[in-house]
């Protein structure tokens, strides 16, 4: 028999929730660790409809990356996915900033897996992670690999001259780690999220930019993490969700 707590014993050993940020809530957020499971959904949110999703496909356990509940709650609506969660007995589990700066299969390392890197290094007290290129690449072009590669609706990017073979990146909210992956050595930068004056110093700085969406920049963890999670327990049936989507369309 397989129970949430041999599968958290497990996520300890390459995603330990104590290398989680500060400000962040991760862990059994919903549930218990004696609860037994034979199935398990992997998405990066649980939804409405994930929590949905799983009720009728008699899932036990649903392991994401964005915790269900990140701020203190102030009051439980019948309507809201933690009490969805509690009312079906299923458990959640999040595995948030630990998982992005795993060195074995994080959210940072599958992105760079997923583009074709190599000599892939992870800077956890940084958020960031770096990869080389097999060749040089031009904004324009290395922009459009990364279009292409994560299936991406929109990608955004800096205009520059620089020639790109160094790539750092922070999956995700990750705008404000553009400093430290250029001091670190990287020709240019990808990320989910930026803002503005993000992009203004970028400009500035002349080492470009890019953005591909939060949802796009993350997804890519969950199809290797529900393998990998197979590969540990061969009795329990790990599923991708169907119903775990980009949450907006571009036109």
């Amino acid at each position: 028999m397989i129970t949430v707590k041999d599968i958290l014993d497990y996520t300890e050993s390459f995603a330990p929730l104590c290398t989680a940020a500060d400000f962040d809530n991760c862990g059994l957020l919903v549930g218990n660790t004696e609860q037994e499971v034979t199935k398990v959904i992997v998405a990066l949110d649980i939804t409405a409809e994930v929590v949905r999703e799983a009720k009728g496909k008699g899932v036990q356990l649903i392991i994401s990356h964005h915790p269900v509940i990140f701020n203190p709650l102030k009051k439980l609506r019948t309507d809201s996915v933690p009490y969805m969660l509690a009312q079906a007995g299923i458990t959640a589990l999040c595995l948030h900033t630990n998982l992005d700066i795993a060195t074995e299969d994080g959210v940072n390392v599958c992105l760079a897996k997923t583009l074709g890197l190599t000599n892939i290094r992870v800077y956890p007290e940084d958020f960031v992670c770096l990869g080389k290129l097999p060749e040089e690449l031009t904004t324009e072009e290395f922009a459009q690999l990364v279009k292409d590669s994560l299936g991406a609706d929109c990608v955004t990017y800096t205009k520059s001259q620089k020639k790109i073979q160094t790539v750092g990146m922070c999956s995700g909210a990750g705008g404000d780690m553009y400093h430290s992956a250029v001091a670190l050595g990287a020709d240019a930068f990808l990320t989910g999220e930026a803002k503005h004056h993000e992009y203004l110093e970028a400009v500035a700085t002349g080492i470009p930019m890019v953005v591909a969406g939060h949802f796009f920049t993350e997804d890519i963890v969950v199809a290797p993490l529900a393998k990998k999670l197979a590969g540990k327990f061969p009795e329990a049936e790990f599923i991708l969700s169907d119903s775990c989507k980009n949450p907006y369309s571009c036109i």
